[in-house]
């Protein structure tokens, strides 16, 4: 694409097909089958591979964990950059947890990550909707569910006590993850940490526009479980 049609982002022509392609994404999640059609992207996509993208975010990580940050995109030109227009190569459903910073572990800057944070990292429908929004519109190549070692969030559904207000929303979209560790040998937290990954990758997976992308090779779905004692994001499936 050339610089000139990627200046003209924010046309009126190019938002009108963003706003339909955006609103579009509902009526994708409800048809599923092998015909689903995908509308046009707006953008032109990053020319990283699935493995490449999931290469180049493990990478920072590494840089992260041996202390040799580089801090890139992160200067006023890249600010310029990205201020009309985003290719994030990776989109990321993380916990909100505040020690756990998408852009700082994974050693990024400014337009690289496409970052969904909740509590205890579920894939509600809002969250769905946005990764899909984050993939199939901006362009990601790898979406990652990122768990954390000792989530809070995990170790109240393992308690069971009664929480106040929406809390309990959380607790009750983590709970099938505990029954999946039941059984298994090792520590209980860490475990249903890791199944509850397992269980949003599941959720995202009966998205037909985040299926349908992985089948076409265009994304590859990852979990990881990142370290709070060495900043190490290791994959879990």
């Amino acid at each position: 694409m050339s610089t000139k049609k990627q200046k003209s982002y924010f046309s009126r022509r190019n938002l009108l097909k963003l706003g339909t392609a955006f609103v579009g994404i509902g009526t994708l999640a409800a048809k599923i089958g092998s015909d689903l059609v995908f509308p046009e992207p707006v953008v032109a996509q990053n020319d990283l591979t699935p493995d490449q993208a999931l290469e180049k975010l493990m990478a920072g990580n590494q840089r992260f964990v041996q202390k040799k940050i580089q801090k890139p995109n992160q200067d006023v030109e890249r600010l310029k950059e990205v201020a009309q227009e985003q290719f994030p190569f990776a989109s990321i459903l993380s916990c909100a947890d505040s020690r756990v910073p998408p852009e700082i572990v994974f050693d990024q800057g400014l337009g690289d990550l496409f970052v969904v944070r909740d509590a205890g990292n579920i894939a509600t429908p809002e969250e769905i909707g946005s990764l899909e929004f984050g993939t199939l519109i901006l362009g990601s190549k790898v979406l990652m569910v990122l768990g954390h070692e000792s989530c809070g969030a995990v170790k109240a559904a393992l308690t069971g006590k009664p929480v106040p207000g929406q809390i309990g929303s959380i607790i009750l979209a983590i709970k099938p993850a505990l029954a999946m560790s039941e059984g298994k040998t090792g520590d209980r937290v860490d475990l249903a940490v890791r199944d509850n990954v397992l269980l949003q990758m599941e959720k995202l997976k009966e998205s037909p526009v985040i299926t349908q992308l992985i089948e076409e090779n265009k994304l590859k779905l990852v979990g990881g479980r990142y370290d709070l004692d060495t900043g190490e994001v290791t994959i879990v499936s």
